[in-house]
C-alpha cells in the first residue's frame, strides 16, 4: 500500500526502501536520517531495531516535534536527523497503520 509515485518522487531512495516493506525485524540503522554515529548512541540506550523507535514515537502520540526534540535531547540526533527521522517513522505509519 505505497503512496501514489508522485508523491513518492520526492523521496529520498532511503525513505523509499523503508517505506517498501513492514519494519520487521530491521535494524534501527534502516531508519532515514539515523545516521551510524545516531545508530550507536541509539544502540547504547537499548534502541537497536527500527520497530523500538517506531514504539517510542507512537508512545509519543506520533507528535514529531516532542519526538524530534526526544531524540536530540536524549540520544545526541542533529536537528536534520531528528526531522528525517521522524519524518520516516510518520510516513511509514501513513502506509502501514
Amino acid at each position: 500500500t505505497l503512496r501514489g509515485t508522485k508523491e513518492m518522487d520526492h523521496m529520498s531512495p532511503r525513505l523509499r526502501a523503508f517505506l517498501s516493506e513492514p519494519i520487521g525485524e530491521k535494524d534501527v540503522c534502516w531508519v532515514d536520517g539515523v545516521s551510524h554515529e545516531l545508530a550507536i548512541n541509539l544502540v547504547t540506550k537499548g534502541i537497536n531495531k527500527a520497530y523500538i523507535l517506531l514504539g517510542q514515537f507512537l508512545l509519543m502520540h506520533k507528535n514529531e516535534a516532542e519526538f524530534q526534540r526526544w531524540l536530540i535531547c536524549c540520544c545526541g540526533a542533529t536537528e536534520c536527523e531528528a526531522q528525517q527521522s521522524s519524518n520516516c517513522l510518520k510516513e511509514w505509519c501513513a502506509c502501514f497503520l
